[in-house]
């Protein structure tokens, strides 16, 4: 088979990963066999250096893990060097080792691509079926590709996330428009389709016109960075703890400004002097 769509897709991650977001990055990388490796980045310089990187490597998407506090997880998808590139956050990871889960496929054989049927209904959601359709399908002919389909990814669109799933096809009698159909019913993929892993859920921050730059086309107004979420929790238990303090300080002003009436036997067994 001749080599003619030749897409390559670079890989990096900066510096500070936690083990479940190295395995995360290695789980994606086993789903990719078109993907081109690169050295940690220093987030302290412009993103727009993986440009360079990607032309040097000679890949025309890019996939960068920003990993911020020890804690978060940002990825970017672009379609390098002229955009459009997307920044999300990364919620609710689970890698294959921690799932553990039966299903299995070859690795580097080519998958199916399942999109929900939303992202045809917004115009930032199509973007980022083209994003995916180009960073995730495995170009045909690739020289670390197998001539083998037998694992559909799936793109679904649920509370305004992308929930990403990857199964693996038990039914061999099945096309990609059944499999599609089953993906999005979920009513009988258990018998013709054994999820394999990873699990991520991707929260759209912004959508940008250029790679890893330019003007801003997409802002979900629903997004709340992390650290606010952290700080609003932590004001929340702050306020507790005041409120507790405040009953204690309220009761003991009560007990002390309580005067008890005079009981008319109070003096009975009192002892005379």
């Amino acid at each position: 088979m001749k080599y003619v769509n030749k897409q390559r897709c670079l890989m990096l991650c900066s510096r500070g990963a936690v083990a479940s977001y190295r395995h995360l990055m290695g789980d994606v990388r086993s789903l990719l066999p078109h993907n081109k490796l690169d050295v940690k980045l220093d987030t302290k310089r412009e993103l727009t250096a993986i440009n360079e990187i990607s032309e040097m490597k000679s890949c025309n998407s890019a996939l960068f893990f920003e990993f911020r506090k020890r804690k978060d997880l940002y990825l970017w998808a672009s379609a390098t060097p002229f955009g459009p590139s997307c920044k999300f956050l990364v919620q609710n990871v689970h890698t294959m080792e921690e799932l553990r889960l039966t299903g299995n496929h070859l690795k580097g054989s080519r998958p199916i691509l399942s999109f929900d049927a939303a992202f045809e209904a917004e115009p930032h959601l199509k973007i980022l079926k083209e994003l995916f359709t180009r960073i995730f399908g495995t170009p045909l002919g690739h020289p670390k590709s197998k001539p083998f389909i037998d694992h559909v990814i799936n793109f679904s669109v649920l509370d305004g996330r992308i929930w990403f799933r990857n199964f693996q096809i038990v039914d061999d009698t099945l096309n990609e428009k059944k499999l599609a159909k089953i993906v999005a019913s979920g009513k009988e993929a258990a018998n013709k389709l054994v999820e394999i892993g990873p699990r991520f859920v991707l929260q759209p921050v912004r959508i940008f016109s250029g790679s890893f730059t330019g003007q801003t086309l997409f802002q979900n107004r629903e997004y709340v960075s992390p650290n606010v979420a952290r700080a609003a929790e932590a004001r929340k238990k702050g306020t507790l703890y005041a409120s507790r303090v405040q009953q204690k300080v309220d009761h003991v002003a009560r007990v002390a400004g309580y005067e008890h009436e005079k009981d008319v036997v109070d003096d009975v067994f009192r002892e005379e002097d």
